[in-house]
């Protein structure tokens, strides 16, 4: 650790004001639907913060914002959740990202619109005024949203913090695939993973070949979800999959993001690789049995005790 009594993780990406309109019954197109609408903070860098904090990692946050009443309320929230989005660029007159989705009455979209025409501001400039943020950091945390700013920073960063890559899908993760070499830990699922490495990923032999392709990239941590089937790691000195049986799911929304979070408080926390998937799925588990993307009651000590509660299945190579 850079300094035990001030170490944190620093994420890095987007911001987003999500709004759900539900409707009652029957939904028609143009047309005033009755029903409900319900607000609610994303963006799955944001939610990765979130969840940090959650269980006590020390977080910031560096995203972007407009200066308008939906910015000012993420950064408030940001306060009440006890991470520290102060070094967040707030843009004068811009719109805060925005997702607004209707959902008809058997919780199917019908319609979205997205509003995200504000990261452009997130220039090199901006970046180097936080040099010693990113350089103070441990690990920075980033999804796939922004890869030229993300080329940016790992390559002028490069040895002065350890770089984490979430993907967050398929097509934004072959935008990001030529960077492999520059991150300490990545986070694919399977997918995803299929892209990155080139190679269709359908067996245990073909995730394991993925493994050692990013550790012959230079990638340090590997963990790959396999969705029902755990999640294998490998760090060139070990190598398995961590499967929980019997997983009840009511929502996966989310689940990748507290997954990424849960590394980020291993890492703080110098836990080992099993303790660290075991750790980091036990909050997906957690995440998914709740109808929210963050479950409201995630914290260290529900997360502790789930742990052992979780019956696991252990298979190492």
């Amino acid at each position: 650790m850079k300094n035990n009594l001030e170490a944190y993780n620093l994420v890095f990406g987007i911001s987003i004001y999500d709004i759900f309109g539900f409707t009652a019954s029957n939904y028609r197109s143009h047309d005033s639907n009755p029903g409900r609408v319900k607000v609610s903070f994303g963006g799955v860098c944001r939610n990765i913060a979130e969840n940090m904090a959650r269980v006590g990692a020390n977080t910031k946050f560096i995203s972007v914002l407009g200066n308008d009443e939906k910015g000012k309320s993420i950064l408030e929230h940001s306060k009440t959740m006890n991470f520290d989005m102060s070094d967040s660029l707030v843009v004068e007159g811009a719109s805060t990202p925005t997702y607004v989705a209707i959902l008809d009455e058997n919780g199917e979209m019908v319609s979205a619109i997205v509003d995200i025409n504000v990261d452009h501001h997130l220039t090199e400039e901006f970046i180097d005024s936080k040099a010693s943020i990113i350089e103070g950091a441990e690990y920075m945390f980033f999804g796939a949203d922004n890869p030229n700013i993300i080329e940016y920073i790992v390559k002028k960063y490069q040895g002065k913090t350890k770089f984490v890559l979430d993907p967050v899908s398929a097509a934004k993760a072959a935008h990001v695939k030529h960077l492999m070499p520059y991150f300490h830990t990545v986070k694919p699922n399977r997918h995803e993973a299929e892209v990155l490495c080139g190679f269709e990923i359908k067996s245990v032999d073909d995730v394991r070949k993925a493994g050692h392709y990013f550790l012959s990239l230079g990638v340090k941590h590997v963990f790959i979800s396999l969705d029902a089937d755990g999640v294998y790691y490998c760090t060139g000195e070990e190598e398995g999959i961590v499967k929980p049986n019997r997983v009840e799911v009511v929502n996966v929304t989310g689940a990748g993001d507290s997954f990424i979070a849960g590394v980020g408080y291993a890492y703080l926390n110098d836990l080992s690789t099993l303790e660290t998937v075991k750790l980091a799925q036990t909050m997906s588990i957690i995440t998914i049995s709740h109808e929210e993307t963050i479950h409201p009651e995630m914290a260290v000590d529900y997360v502790m005790k789930k742990v052992n509660t979780i019956d696991w299945t252990v298979t190492t190579f």
